[in-house]
């Protein structure tokens, strides 16, 4: 990985999952509709002042969206925020930064 990059795709894990619980309601927000399903499949991250999530979901079908989640430092109190959000990806589509 080179500095400030990200990392390898790697498969999602529970708690990657939290994470897209916890923003979920703001991906519909931003979509403009509700998601029945939003399984986490993969994830990248890249630490900036913070973490950087860049997670691929799954939300039904052949659909997915991918998310930028910022989770701040510790000592700000780990929040997060769905920074960004690409909408009308596949499973075969890459995660990249954006």
């Amino acid at each position: 990985m080179m500095c400030g990059g990200t990392g390898e795709a790697k498969a999602a894990n529970a708690d990657v999952q939290q994470i897209c619980e916890k923003v979920k309601p703001d991906a519909e927000k931003k979509a403009g509709r509700s998601f029945e399903v939003f399984t986490a499949k993969t994830f990248k991250t890249q630490v900036v002042a913070g973490t950087n999530y860049f997670i691929k979901v799954h939300v039904g079908g052949d659909e997915h969206v991918h998310l930028r989640v910022y989770q701040s430092l510790p000592h700000a109190g780990k929040k997060l925020e769905l920074s960004d959000m690409r909408e009308s990806k596949s499973d075969s589509d890459p995660i990249e930064h954006f």
